[in-house]
C-alpha cells in the first residue's frame, strides 16, 4: 500500500512538472497568483524571474515572441545560450532586426512557472525602452504568458491575476461587456466601431497592451477611414524595424460594444511605417493602452475572449502633449547639493581690557551627489518648446524653479499635458551652456493663433 501511495505521488508530482515545461503553470493550492506591476505611460511593467534572476518585463499583448534586450548586458548572468539566428520584423521604415533564439529557459511570473521558454535576444540599442519610460525594461513578453492562463488585469489598482484555465470561474457581471477575439500570427484582434461625422465605420482592431496611445487607424478612402483635416504631424514611437510618424487628431467616437469613448486620440501612421501590419488585410488598426487602462479586462485566450468592464479612469480625458517635447532619461550628472550636517567654527575675539566674546560661526557643508538627466529627444516643429528656442540634446536642469531630478521622468511628462495657457519655465544645458526659456502650453490640435 505505501509503494503504491508513494507510486501516486510520484505521478501526480511528475504530471505537474511535465504541465509547467510544456506550458505556463500556476504551481499553488489555489492554483492562481497575483502579481503587482507598475503603470508608467499607460505600459505595465511586470516582475519577471528568468533562470534565478529577477527583471522587469513590459507585458504586451502585440508581441508573439518573448524577447529580451541583450544590450543591457544581462544575457551572461542569466546563462543564456545562442541556438539559433532569426531576423524579426515590426513596425517601422528600416530592416528586420537580427535575433538570438534561446531554448530551455525557466521563467517565473508569481507562482506561475514555464521551465522549457523560448527567448529572442534582441541586440539593438535603439529598440531600449528604459530611457523612454524612466525604469528599467530588460524584455517584452505576451503571447505566451496569455495563451497558458486567464489574466485578469486590474488597472485601476495596478494588479494582475494569473489563474489556471482548470480552476477559473467567471464571476457574473450585468456592467460587463463580452468581445470575441480573432488571432492572426498569435496576435489578438476584436471588432469594434468608429464614428467620424455621423457615420459609423466597423474596424477590425489589434489589441496592443504594449502601446502606449490609445487608437490607431489605417487611413483607407474605400472605408472610409481618414484623418479629420485638424490634424498634426508628430514621432508616433519605436517599431521593432525604426521609427514611426503619422498624423495626430481624435474621432468622434470609438464603440466597444455598448461601450462609448468619445474625442478619442488617435494616430494615423504613415504607410511606409505599416507596411508589415497591413499584411494582415482585414486589419485595421490598433486598439493600445490609453483605451485599454479605462477598463479592468480578463483575457480568456482559450475560449478566445475577453471581458471589460470600466473602471474609474474610464471618464479621464484624452489629452495631447501641448509642449512638443518628448524626454529620455539621459544618465546621471553631478549635483550640488546642501548636506544635512553643518560644521560649527568657534572664534574668540578679545576688544581690549573688554571680557572675551566667543562667537559660534554654523558654515554649511555641501555634497555632490549623482541625479537623473533628462534630455530633449523628440521635438515637434511649430509646438510651443520649438518657437521658445529649445533644442534636441538640451538637457533640462530646473522646471518651473525646481530642480529636474527632484521629479520623475512620468511626472514631468504629465506636466506638458496640463490646461491650454499654462506657463512652463525651463533651465537646460547646452553644451556645458546654461540657458532659460518660457512657453505656455497649447493644444497642437487647436487652429487659432
Amino acid at each position: 500500500m505505501k509503494r503504491f501511495i508513494c507510486y501516486c505521488l510520484f505521478i501526480l508530482v511528475s504530471g505537474n512538472l511535465c504541465l509547467a515545461q510544456a506550458a505556463f503553470h500556476v504551481q499553488n493550492k489555489r492554483q492562481t497568483t497575483k502579481v503587482k506591476f507598475k503603470l508608467i505611460n499607460n505600459l505595465i511593467i511586470i516582475p519577471v524571474e528568468i533562470n534565478g534572476i529577477t527583471l522587469s518585463f513590459l507585458l504586451d499583448t502585440g508581441v508573439s515572441k518573448p524577447i529580451i534586450f541583450s544590450f543591457l548586458n544581462v544575457s551572461d548572468t542569466l546563462n543564456i545560450r545562442e541556438t539559433e539566428t532569426l531576423f524579426l520584423r515590426g513596425l517601422g521604415e528600416g530592416e528586420a532586426v537580427k535575433a538570438l533564439k534561446s531554448k530551455n529557459n525557466m521563467v517565473k511570473i508569481g507562482d506561475a512557472i514555464k521551465l522549457n521558454q523560448d527567448l529572442h535576444e534582441l541586440f539593438d540599442a535603439d529598440l531600449n525602452l528604459t530611457p523612454r519610460l524612466g525604469v528599467p525594461v530588460h524584455g517584452v513578453i505576451g503571447f505566451d504568458l496569455f495563451k497558458d492562463l486567464i489574466i485578469e488585469i486590474n488597472y485601476a489598482r495596478k494588479y494582475m491575476t494569473l489563474t489556471n484555465p482548470e480552476q477559473f470561474k467567471p464571476r457574473p457581471c450585468k456592467n460587463c461587456e463580452v468581445l470575441n477575439l480573432e488571432f492572426h500570427n498569435n496576435k489578438p484582434y476584436l471588432n469594434a466601431e468608429i464614428s467620424e461625422n455621423g457615420n459609423t465605420i466597423p474596424v477590425k482592431l489589434l489589441i496592443d497592451s504594449g502601446g502606449s496611445d490609445a487608437l490607431w487607424l489605417f487611413e483607407n478612402d474605400s472605408l472610409g477611414i481618414k484623418s479629420k483635416p485638424n490634424y498634426f504631424n508628430d514621432f508616433l514611437g519605436y517599431g521593432l524595424s525604426g521609427s514611426v510618424y503619422g498624423k495626430r487628431t481624435t474621432i468622434d467616437a470609438l464603440h466597444l460594444k455598448s461601450f462609448m469613448l468619445k474625442n478619442a486620440n488617435v494616430a494615423y501612421p504613415d504607410n511606409a511605417s505599416i507596411s508589415s501590419a497591413k499584411k494582415i488585410k482585414s486589419r485595421n488598426g490598433t486598439v493600445a493602452g490609453n483605451i485599454l487602462k479605462r477598463f479592468n479586462l480578463i483575457f480568456d485566450y482559450q475560449n478566445a475572449t475577453v471581458i471589460l468592464k470600466k473602471n474609474g479612469l474610464f471618464k479621464e480625458p484624452f489629452s495631447y502633449n501641448k509642449s512638443g517635447i518628448e524626454l529620455a532619461y539621459d544618465g546621471v550628472r553631478y549635483v550640488k547639493e546642501m548636506d544635512n550636517k553643518t560644521s560649527n567654527r568657534i572664534e574668540e575675539t578679545k576688544n581690549g581690557d573688554a571680557t572675551n566674546s566667543i562667537k559660534i560661526i554654523l558654515a554649511p557643508k555641501y555634497k555632490l551627489s549623482l541625479k537623473p538627466a533628462y534630455a530633449i529627444v523628440e521635438l515637434r516643429t511649430d509646438s510651443p518648446a520649438y518657437k521658445a528656442g529649445l533644442m534636441l540634446n538640451d538637457v533640462v536642469l530646473a522646471i518651473n524653479g525646481k530642480p529636474a531630478h527632484a521629479f520623475t521622468l512620468q511626472q514631468i511628462t504629465h506636466m506638458f499635458y496640463d490646461d491650454d495657457g499654462k506657463r512652463i519655465r525651463l533651465t537646460v544645458d547646452r553644451n556645458g551652456k546654461e540657458l532659460s526659456f518660457n512657453f505656455h502650453l497649447k493644444s497642437p490640435l487647436n487652429t487659432k493663433p
